[in-house]
């Protein structure tokens, strides 16, 4: 079985994944990276209006072979902004 590696970054830390998961195929390993988004999200919530979090999936080779993201965007309507 393939071994894929899920490295993250949050917008101020990149996280590289050394250990990997052997998976079946690139759509099991596309599967885990969505998962992956919302507990990356919960773990690092936005200190501003905006954040994006990122899982590159590398192959065995080092490879990028899939990129996954969530952003999470935070806006206060005119009528309920302080002034």
């Amino acid at each position: 079985m393939p071994r894929y590696f899920f490295d993250t970054y949050d917008g101020n830390l990149f996280v590289p994944d050394s250990e990997g998961l052997e998976l079946q195929n690139l759509d099991t390993a596309k599967a885990e990276a969505q998962k992956a988004l919302p507990d990356l999200a919960r773990d690092a919530l936005p200190a501003g209006d905006q954040k994006t979090f990122i899982v590159s999936v590398r192959d065995e080779a080092g490879q990028v072979v899939l990129r996954a993201a969530l952003s999470l965007i935070v806006e206060i309507t005119p009528e309920n902004s302080s002034a």
